[in-house]
């Protein structure tokens, strides 16, 4: 299959989801009737309130979970046989899950090991990766020599060092730090500008879902809907000096109270 689809922006989504439901084997029914569509190119942030199945979404997109009812689609396949026949998909969880045996360099080998790449490029993508999040001066550091935000840089290189065109994003800086989560922010989108992959984004933070994406979308309580889609008007590149700003502020605001009424 071709990667065209999953790089080159284009009206025709690269991801579609159409009424989708996922309901759990003990019956718990985490998200319903969910509709929405992503373009190549698209950076687009998931928030709602907790348990609202916004990691089910995301784990649905890349093929972990099947959704019991609705269609689901990437790059018009479904997403196992998307992620099979392109390993197009990289996904960064809430927890960097090093292995702490390894060094920074040998964890972030470790996607290109699962797919069995060829290894006489290794060493370039890997050393491009570590750049890439700033810590060439760590490639033989291990987890527990690294900060928090360190250890997440980690996870995002690792996610990075297959040249994904799809993202997925589950919270990856919520255990941080405000000012590190700032400042991952804008490196993450810096990154995104430059590598135009799709990003899809879930966070519990309203200002660090406005100062990403481009649209956000707001889901409701459990069962989760798609209650909401905002569109973010700030030009990019963006910078820290975004988040002062009036407009920010209001969006913020507005987003806040589609939240509330999510929440009933």
């Amino acid at each position: 299959m071709s990667t065209e689809l999953f790089t080159t922006p284009t009206a025709t989504p690269l991801v579609e989801i159409a009424a989708v439901d996922v309901t759990y084997r003990d019956g718990l029914r985490a998200v319903e009737g969910v509709n929405f569509s992503l373009r190549a190119g698209e950076f687009v942030a998931l928030v709602g309130p907790s348990g609202c199945g916004k990691s089910t979404l995301l784990r649905s997109i890349a093929g972990l979970l099947r959704p019991s009812r609705g269609r689901l689609t990437v790059a018009g396949l479904e997403p196992v046989q998307a992620r099979r026949e392109a390993t197009r998909m990289s996904f960064v969880f809430q927890d960097p899950t090093l292995l702490p045996w390894r060094d920074v360099y040998h964890n972030i080998a470790l996607p290109l090991e699962l797919v069995g790449d060829d290894r006489r490029g290794w060493e370039a993508r890997i050393r491009q990766a570590i750049e890439l999040v700033g810590l060439a001066d760590f490639a033989g550091s291990y987890p527990a020599e690294l900060s928090g935000g360190m250890r997440m840089r980690v996870s995002l290189a690792r996610a990075l060092v297959t040249d994904p065109a799809l993202l997925l994003m589950d919270e990856p800086f919520a255990a941080l730090d405000d000012i590190t989560r700032q400042t991952l922010n804008e490196e993450l989108l810096s990154l995104w500008e430059s590598r135009h992959w799709t990003g899809i984004f879930v966070t519990h933070n309203i200002a660090e879902a406005i100062f990403l994406s481009q649209r956000v979308l707001v889901l409701s309580r459990r069962p989760g809907r798609v209650v909401a889609d905002v569109p973010i008007p700030f030009p990019f590149p963006r910078g820290s000096e975004l988040r002062a700003q009036a407009d920010f502020a209001r969006l913020t605001g507005e987003i806040a109270a589609h939240l509330r009424e999510a929440s009933r």
